[in-house]
């Protein structure tokens, strides 16, 4: 058995940021798909038993551990590896606010948006989804901003806030309606050094579950 699980599925930001940090540190992996569309198991009594009971993922196993909530796995597996830790109290703080800024502002509207504009039938309100675009540009424009003084979240190397920012931006970008390389040129290069990162991989190949049925 490999020495860690992921319970996951393709279609999760939140779960690929586990994902790839497994692969970046060469770790010994497997996902453990999730029917999250199709039987909702996240939802069931069982599930939250036994994986998680705030009935989602991703949710790393390793030993008797599970853990939930992707910044906790990344922080865990950082200081198990060493790979992508932020060095130093500063680095570490500045690590930690750029990943609440991420899940409040970044992926935290970029995943509702996708969703409701690409997989939730039928698709959410025009008002909803122009609400969530608008809080997304913004918070795009400060992150453009911020990659304009610095190659990397943190620092001068990758780094787990890294990790936990690129969590849905290299879905296509038909999918959540943003070209990023159009309109924002700093984060696309910083997309294009962390895809050249050893051991990255696309969403859709590090985890089961794409294509949805139709």
């Amino acid at each position: 058995m490999p020495e860690y699980q992921l319970y996951c599925f393709a279609q999760s930001g939140n779960a690929y940021r586990a994902a790839l940090m497994l692969n970046l540190m060469g770790a010994d992996w497997e996902p453990l798909w999730v029917d999250f569309f199709g039987k909702g198991v996240q939802r069931s009594a069982e599930y939250r038993a036994a994986v998680n009971e705030m009935g989602e993922v991703p949710v790393l196993v390793h030993g008797g551990k599970k853990l939930s909530q992707s910044g906790a796995i990344l922080t865990y597996l950082a200081e198990r590896s060493g790979k992508f830790l932020p060095r130093g109290e500063e680095a570490r703080l500045e690590a930690l606010r750029w990943m609440l800024f991420d899940n409040q502002k970044v992926s935290g509207y970029m995943g509702p948006f996708r969703f409701l504009r690409f997989i939730a039938k039928p698709q959410g309100h025009p008002a909803v989804l122009e609400f969530l675009k608008g809080r997304i540009d913004n918070s795009l424009g400060i992150l453009d901003k911020h990659f304009a003084r610095g190659a990397y979240v943190v620092g001068t190397e990758p780094t787990i806030a890294d990790l936990s920012l690129v969590s849905y931006f290299y879905y296509p970008a038909d999918e959540f309606g943003f070209d990023i390389a159009a309109t924002y040129g700093n984060i696309a290069a910083w997309l294009d050094r962390i895809k050249a990162l050893p051991g990255w991989a696309h969403p859709y190949d590090l985890m089961p579950g794409h294509p949805l049925p139709q």
